[in-house]
């Protein structure tokens, strides 16, 4: 279950921030869960999760990783040590150097926020519920509440408008929430486009931002919740150096 390094996706964060995301490399693992699986409510053995967990600690160059339960809402906690249990959130904001904060996904948007001239980081997972409910917007409310003013963010990779096939009505409702999202399939369907809605969101907020990365759906290296159903969670994780 040894995991000897976690190559990490360059989220092109600024000096004074470290993170990433992650793939499905960087260990063996068995089944659906082959790979860096992170995520310990799939069905992978939790030691070896948590070894992978310890993995990414170490390669980010944290003192501490926090992982937050995450509902697809938009909750967001403000963490500064390491709590007894996981707090049940999609969003954590933290000013404490050293705590690295992450979100897992399948499939969903993960977003790295830092303005390290302040001192505050965060991070955001952003799914079709999520993006509706507005997370992205209550972490940067909850970011500049603990002093950040300068907000920079980054996407990992997330499920791609061209292939998040939807039915029509649930694509009225998101595109009622967020207009960017409305997407069209390939093959010429409704779909959502969850990226874009971030970016959308994070434009609107005045926050640059970077990437997405890849298609989640498309890369063989990296998990998918809605390829494969029964599978890990790779990702993202950003703390202040």
């Amino acid at each position: 279950m040894s995991v000897a390094h976690v190559p990490l996706l360059d989220a092109g964060l600024p000096a004074g921030v470290r993170g990433g995301f992650t793939t499905r490399a960087g260990a063996a693992g068995d089944g659906p869960f082959a790979g860096l699986n992170l995520g310990d409510h799939v069905g992978d053995d939790p030691a070896r999760v948590a070894g992978h967990r310890a993995a990414l600690r170490r390669a980010v160059g944290a003192d501490a990783l926090v992982v937050p339960v995450q509902v697809h809402g938009a909750d967001v906690v403000e963490v500064d040590e390491v709590p007894l249990e996981a707090p049940h959130a999609d969003a954590l904001v933290t000013r404490r150097r050293g705590l690295a904060l992450a979100v897992v996904v399948a499939d969903c948007v993960p977003v790295l926020l830092a303005d390290p001239s302040a001192g505050v980081v965060a991070v955001a997972h952003a799914g079709r519920p999520g993006l509706v409910a507005g997370v992205v917007p209550a972490v940067l409310a909850a970011m500049r509440a603990a002093g950040a003013r300068d907000v920079r963010a980054a996407l990992g990779p997330a499920v791609c408008g061209s292939c998040y096939e939807v039915p029509r009505e649930m694509a009225d409702e998101v595109a009622a929430a967020v207009p960017e999202a409305r997407a069209t399939t390939r093959w010429g369907t409704c779909s959502v486009d969850v990226p874009a809605g971030v970016l959308a969101q994070l434009a609107r907020a005045g926050v640059p931002a970077s990437g997405p990365g890849p298609c989640t759906l498309e890369g063989a290296d990296l998990y998918s919740y809605r390829r494969d159903g029964v599978t890990g969670r790779s990702a993202g994780a950003v703390v202040l150096a």
